[in-house]
């Protein structure tokens, strides 16, 4: 099998001004290529210290993919580095240097000669073609081993990735061991439990399992060398230990789940929400054709707006508190009148970081779903900063949510 190595290159990498999500979609690839992944390594904008990344990678892998360091600047070094480490001489490509001025011509935007950096390669070495950016890629080559360097910004790096890199690495380094994975995504039940029923298949070899926790969620990753058949077998044992708490599969969320199971049943959905102040909402509408399912939603975050905009009684406001089982259960049918739907979905709660004007503490929560079939309400007492308080009680809710439709 054949092992590949990636080099981030960016001092902004390793100050953690950015993700780097760039290596992380070339980790996902790999696997299904049947090319192995030992090593990773992330490099500040230095030439010395990118060389001497680029050759130690050299003396452990056949091929070594470089992100970054293209562009058109004085920090751009990753060119210089590749060619000092396969010991070339740096090219200037003359006919590409004539294509960039008239790509910035064209596009009325004003021109440095600096630019011309981005028409050097090293010798020997093959630009790969970037139609979303004026930096092109880099394939060189040194005996069997290659080097590919990519552009950062991810709207340049995914489609050159995905496109003409994938294609020349399956038809040059693609391996027999082919990796195929499915990710099973599972609600409801934490992440122990789900080890727990699942304890006895966590040891297989080949397919395997791998649970990761995520945020309300836990997402199990199967994984089969070889014959993407073998997965068949071990996804229908999982959903038969686990249940309707696996509610998707793949990029499928539990917010598209939700809509779907709306749509079946001919309803609409609203959702009212206090201290999410509007994540349930906008997490629904990112889905695309949320709006012939979604109506719409109220953010009421005062006790005067409970009132005013979902008909809370005030009294019961009084005698409950805003953050109590009563006040989610009555937010969630007033959005139900309000906005005419057949389900609405209802948060509430003290999101921190200290106790509120009742002196309820900081993370606990209600969430509430209403129907024609009646109205569920659930606590949550969640620890942690504000920002991630409100993210739980929106996945709380969703839960919630799909949880009534599945009955």
């Amino acid at each position: 099998m054949k092992v590949c190595e990636v080099i981030s290159v960016g001092t902004e990498l390793l100050m953690g001004q950015i993700a780097d999500t760039d290596a992380q979609a070339i980790g996902r690839l790999l696997p299904e290529l049947g090319i192995a992944h030992y090593h990773r390594q992330t490099v500040g904008d230095n030439l010395d210290r990118l060389v001497g990344a680029l050759q130690l990678a050299l003396s452990r892998s056949d091929v070594v993919i470089t992100i970054g360091g293209l562009g058109p600047t004085e920090d751009d070094l990753t060119r210089e580095a590749i060619a000092a480490a396969l010991g070339v001489s740096l090219e200037t490509d003359e006919q590409f240097a004539q294509v960039l001025r008239r790509m910035f011509a064209t596009r009325n935007l004003p021109w440095v000669d600096s630019q011309f950096r981005q028409a050097q390669r090293p010798a020997g070495a093959k630009f790969l073609d970037n139609p979303n950016g004026s930096a092109p890629g880099l394939w060189c080559r040194r005996g069997s081993q290659v080097i590919v360097a990519m552009p950062g910004p991810p709207g340049e790096f995914m489609p050159m990735l995905s496109g003409p890199v994938r294609e020349r690495l399956i038809r040059e380094f693609g391996g027999a061991e082919t990796l195929h994975s499915r990710i099973l995504r599972v609600c409801g039940l934490g992440e122990s439990v789900v080890e727990d029923r699942l304890r006895d298949l966590l040891s297989s070899t080949n397919p395997t399992i791998a649970p990761y926790a995520k945020p309300g969620e836990v997402h199990l990753r199967l994984t089969a060398r070889g014959d993407a058949s073998l997965l068949d077998p071990l996804v229908a044992e999982v959903r038969r230990r686990l249940g309707d708490s696996v509610f998707g599969e793949g990029d499928e969320t539990l917010e598209l789940v939700v809509l779907a199971l709306t749509r079946e049943r001919g309803w609409k959905l609203g959702v009212a929400e206090s201290l999410t102040g509007g994540l349930v909402g906008a997490r629904l509408t990112s889905v695309p054709g949320a709006s012939d399912t979604f109506a719409g939603g109220i953010i009421a975050y005062t006790p005067s707006q409970k009132s005013s905009l979902l008909g809370i009684p005030v009294e019961l406001l009084r005698a409950e508190g805003l953050v109590s089982s009563a006040s989610a259960e009555a937010m969630a049918h007033g959005c139900r009148e309000k906005l005419g739907v057949e389900m609405a979905i209802a948060t509430t709660g003290n999101a921190g970081p200290t106790a509120d004007v009742d002196g309820k503490p900081v993370g606990l929560t209600y969430v509430s779903v209403s129907t024609p079939h009646g109205t569920h309400v659930e606590e949550f007492k969640f620890r942690g900063t504000r920002d991630g308080n409100r993210t739980r009680a929106a996945q709380a809710a969703l839960t919630l949510a799909y949880r009534v439709l599945r009955g």
